[in-house]
């Protein structure tokens, strides 16, 4: 592999230089199809026929400029964004840290993009190219109305998007979390499905909902009881953590969220909650702290129907996309089962 041994020059760039040479670099990368829905690791989910399971979670591709080339590394799906109505700078820089010694990341990046239209039209110019991507929707850190705001970004995105993911989990928007007590979210979730009836009829795509690990079981239990009472097609669990960990890294008193194997555990548990709170009856999307196919494999097996990760790519490189794919069918054959369906919540058989 190249990338062990591009590695100490790409890290003699700040990591923020450094994720935009690797979009930069995609961009560059020969056109290549994405992967065919056929074989044993194909998942359907919210009525979407996903090739393998493995996903590039929201945040690497911000602004919807490598979907593509991301499915071509061998993901099965893609989530860009978010994305805001308005373009936003973000909050001020430094605001992304590697904790190498931790294999993790934090960061206070603040939803920052290039606004809702720049992205649209690309996405819209990519639609003949098959494969799926989701489109995660956020609100501008100063808008007056946030849920107006989900709103907008669902009328505008919903044609666009094999599914749109709700992003309220953000740690760096101030009182963005918020937006996950009970009463809220029922008020946001109706006015995004509502949006979708009237800017597609009942041809939208599914919505997901991205939750946040810092969650009680009160909290927990609200929201599985929303999202199925409203037919949401998935929920992502989860974002990143403002909890802290043992880190050994310098940067470990950095604020913002944290993400890479320190979240494995938490998010691993969190995953189980909602598995049990749900009683499997609303599909999850595990993300958080994967970074091999063993972790992938136990996120399914303790509920997930798919998973998706970031920060891992940051220490492994672009090949772990197929690395885990590839190791997803090893473990699914070593445990003696025929698909991922087959294996999802059997941890406990």
């Amino acid at each position: 592999m190249l990338f062990p041994l591009l590695r100490p020059l790409i890290y003699s760039f700040t990591p923020e230089q450094a994720h935009r040479m690797a979009i930069g670099a995609l961009k560059l990368l020969p056109s290549r199809a994405p992967a065919s829905a056929t074989g044993p690791l194909v998942t359907r989910v919210a009525g979407l026929t996903f090739p393998n399971p493995l996903g590039m979670a929201a945040g690497f591709d911000k602004d919807g400029e490598v979907p593509d080339a991301l499915l071509g590394l061998g993901f099965g799906f893609a989530e860009v964004g978010s994305i805001t109505p308005l373009a936003q700078a973000g909050n001020p820089k430094p605001r992304l840290f590697r904790l190498t010694e931790d294999r993790a990341v934090i960061n206070r990046m603040g939803f920052n993009n290039g606004g809702a239209r720049p992205a649209a039209e690309r996405l819209a110019a990519r639609q003949h190219r098959g494969g799926i991507v989701g489109i995660n929707i956020g609100a501008n850190k100063d808008a007056a109305d946030r849920v107006a705001d989900y709103a907008t970004m669902t009328r505008i995105m919903a044609p666009l998007a094999s599914y749109l993911a709700v992003n309220i989990s953000s740690p760096n928007t101030p009182g963005l979390r918020a937006l996950q007590d009970e009463s809220a979210l029922t008020g946001l979730l109706d006015a995004v499905l509502d949006a979708r009836a009237e800017t597609c009829g009942a041809d939208g795509p599914p919505v997901f909902l991205k939750v946040a690990p810092d969650l009680e079981a009160a909290d927990i239990d609200a929201i599985a009881r929303i999202a199925m009472d409203k037919g949401l097609g998935a929920l992502i669990v989860s974002n990143t953590t403002i909890s802290r960990p043992p880190l050994a890294a310098p940067q470990r008193d950095e604020t913002g969220g944290l993400s890479g194997a320190p979240l494995r555990d938490l998010a691993q548990q969190r995953l189980r909650d909602f598995r049990k709170a749900t009683g499997g009856a609303i599909p999850l999307i595990g993300v958080g702290g994967i970074a091999t196919a063993e972790d992938a494999w136990a996120r399914i097996r303790a509920g997930a129907s798919l998973v998706q990760l970031y920060s891992a790519m940051v220490y492994e490189g672009p090949g772990i996309a197929r690395a885990i794919v590839t190791g997803l069918e090893t473990c699914m054959r070593r445990d003696g089962f025929s698909s991922i369906a087959d294996a999802v919540g059997t941890e406990q058989d």
